[in-house]
């Protein structure tokens, strides 16, 4: 990008102002490199370092009441490491050998890192954009939506419509005859009337 190529820029000019330095990195303040010009250093290490390096030294000076960081200068045997505040989401850090003017070295390393906050702050910030994607996705779809609120809980789910029920068909009515029911008593045979054959009548005389 252009606001990062200008940022490289910088750090070669500083380097050419300062023949001392060894190097000089321009990383987030999470430990994401931005620019490099570190011949012989890892890059990636470094600014992880310079990340948390940062953490220790913002919680030092929060405990001692000295307000917001605004640099961090480190001696070793060999040189200087020193680390300057770059905007509100970058810093500077800066290598540079034992005999470097200190003085020197900070006037020219807060000028570059002014310099170097307004290019990065000018940029685009993903974490923006990408927040904005997750709020549009849970708009669509806001049963999916796992995002908490700022108090840590989880938003209320909305509210779902009752389930349809399909219309029951009544049913049919029994009626009970309250009758008592009668019991059908067998047939009673009829009795055969008997003949009797004719007999003939005599009479004496």
């Amino acid at each position: 990008m252009a606001a990062e190529a200008e940022v490289l820029d910088e750090l070669h000019r500083l380097r050419a102002r300062v023949p001392q330095l060894t190097g000089a990195l321009a990383a987030s303040v999470d430990g994401l490199v931005l620019a490099h010009d570190t011949p012989g250093v890892e890059p990636e290490g470094l600014a992880a370092l310079t990340a948390a390096a940062l953490g220790v030294a913002v919680r030092m000076t929060d405990a001692a009441g000295r307000g917001d960081l605004r640099e961090l200068l480190l001696r070793g045997d060999h040189g200087y490491v020193a680390t300057y505040a770059a905007g509100s989401s970058a810093v500077l850090t800066l290598l540079a050998q034992d005999r470097v003017n200190v003085g020197r070295l900070h006037l020219e390393g807060r000028r570059a890192g002014s310099r170097i906050g307004e290019l990065v702050d000018a940029l685009p910030r993903p974490d923006v954009s990408a927040a904005s994607n997750a709020r549009a996705a849970a708009t669509r779809n806001p049963t999916r939506s796992v995002a908490r609120t700022a108090n840590g809980t989880k938003p209320e789910p909305p509210a779902q419509a009752p389930p349809q029920t399909q219309p029951q068909t009544p049913a049919k009515a029994t009626v009970r005859s309250t009758m008592p029911r009668r019991t059908p008593r067998a047939p009673t045979p009829r009795a055969t009337p008997r003949t009797t054959p004719n007999t003939p009548t005599t009479s004496e005389s």
